[in-house]
């Protein structure tokens, strides 16, 4: 009989090549739902918890931010953190043709292309966190540390 292969995302492949230690945990799910219900499910504890958005600055260049998934993007914050204007979160329907993610298995790691990444601050002070996993129903638990060294990320004060 045939052993059953692991199915690994471009995210899990990215940290296996950086030789980054993670865990996948994977949950069923057919359809988006929030951070807050994925962690239920998981019976996680929500401030370990992150989510990814991707937001456009006032120069049209792209921006990763990754914060609690009970917090809400400070958005003078993440723009100052990365030197624009202003910026404003993408819209659902053009998440995939920037990312290559589509909404809900949206990461820091692996995207089309390497975009500007902040992380909140508040993740630096935990052991570990939770982020997507680059699919629907994956999500990967790891270092912060490991999380900025993946996506090219710095951490700053980007929530309210």
């Amino acid at each position: 009989m045939a052993k059953s292969k692991e199915v690994k995302t471009n995210a899990m492949r990215i940290l296996d090549s950086m030789k980054i230690h993670y865990e996948a945990r994977t949950y069923e799910c057919k359809d988006f739902v929030d951070g807050v219900q994925i962690a239920d499910i998981l019976g996680l504890p929500h401030e370990i918890v992150y989510k990814t958005l991707v937001a456009q600055g006032a120069s049209k260049q792209y921006y990763v931010y990754v914060i609690p998934i009970e917090a809400e993007l400070d958005l003078k914050k993440a723009a100052r953190s990365v030197g624009e204007k202003s910026v404003a979160l993408l819209h659902v329907k053009d998440i995939n043709a920037v990312t290559g993610y589509i909404r809900g298995g949206c990461t820091a790691i692996g995207m089309k292309k390497q975009y500007v990444t902040r992380i909140a601050q508040s993740a630096q002070t935990l052991e570990y966190i939770i982020v997507s996993g680059g699919k629907l129903g994956i999500q990967l638990k790891l270092s912060p540390d490991d999380l900025r060294a993946a996506s090219a990320g710095e951490f700053d004060d980007i929530t309210r």
